[in-house]
């Protein structure tokens, strides 16, 4: 009987994602695929260095070791060719990574092979993919690549998980009315709203998964996941934010509606292992402290424009 994915969390991750790729991708960029393919081969038995994404990946598996059904499946999801990605799996193994499964397109569209595996998350730092992604309805993030940062580089025991709200939880269109009519019109519009629960964005499904992981271990001591809802949002907006994901049945841990104030601050005081947000300016800030990713919009609906 065939192994069944619509079960666990399925986590596709880059090759870039996971490990750090930045001087391999240079040589592709300038020199082209057959100086990058004649280098990866040249090293295939240098381990690679850890990626922004790899502790966070590490954790997800370490799950696995908690329950005697697999809670989480992580599946490499890469553009590189066959003959390309031996240094990855060496580097997999040398990690003692729980990673056995693949994509690799030769540089052809990842997309179609998402929903093939029945991916419920995907990071990757190529824009292109991940946007195609989120226009699928999935939930993924253009992670910003290099090495971890170094105070989360010890083992992780409990994975901290951050969210904006809207055009990442929530859909844009709370979003849209602040960008298009103002502060004073978008917080009226929440007031009068804040018994409607806001529709759901990219990363709601995604949350509703890992509500259902925290709900396996409500009996223990210590729940292996723990979420936080980190917004720009402030009262009276904060209102209709909780009453959403009360209509949802799902659990978030913590929650800082900030008003404006820099979220970078909060991030490193929760201690994320990723933070997703949809505008950059917050996750080149919050990068900086914690492994963050972007969340695109879906095409025809950037609430800019």
């Amino acid at each position: 009987m065939a192994y069944d994915l619509t079960e666990p969390l399925v986590i596709g991750i880059s090759s870039r994602a996971l490990f750090d790729l930045e001087k391999e991708n240079e040589i592709f960029l300038v020199k082209g695929v057959a100086a990058y393919e004649k280098y990866q081969i040249e090293h295939e038995n240098d381990i690679l260095q850890k990626g922004s994404a790899f502790q966070l990946v590490k954790a997800f598996l370490n799950l696995n070791k908690l329950q005697e059904k697999r809670l989480v499946e992580v599946i490499i999801m890469s553009r590189n060719n066959p003959n390309t990605s031996l240094r990855i799996f060496n580097s997999i193994q040398d990690y003692e990574l729980d990673i056995t499964r693949a994509a690799l397109t030769s540089g052809a569209e990842i997309t179609p092979y998402l929903k093939a595996f029945k991916t419920d998350l995907f990071l990757s730092a190529f824009a292109d993919d991940v946007k195609q992604a989120v226009n699928d309805k999935l939930a993924a993030g253009i992670i910003l690549p290099g090495r971890p940062h170094t105070d989360r580089r010890m083992e992780v025991k409990q994975i901290r998980i951050a969210f904006d709200g809207d055009a990442v939880l929530f859909a844009s269109e709370a979003e849209r009315i602040y960008q298009h009519k103002g502060m004073e019109e978008f917080m009226k519009n929440e007031q009068n709203k804040a018994n409607i629960p806001l529709p759901k964005g990219p990363f709601a499904n995604f949350l509703t998964a890992i509500a259902h992981i925290q709900s396996l271990f409500k009996d223990t001591e210590e729940v292996p996941i723990r979420t936080a809802l980190v917004t720009s949002r402030n009262a009276p907006a904060h209102e209709r934010a909780i009453k959403t994901l009360r209509e949802w049945n799902v659990r978030i841990d913590e929650a800082f509606f900030l008003g404006g104030i820099s979220k970078t601050d909060i991030l490193s005081a929760f201690g994320a292992h990723i933070f997703f947000d949809d505008q950059r300016i917050h996750t080149e800030a919050a990068s900086k402290v914690v492994p963050s990713a972007t969340v695109p919009y879906p095409e025809g609906d950037d609430p800019s424009k």
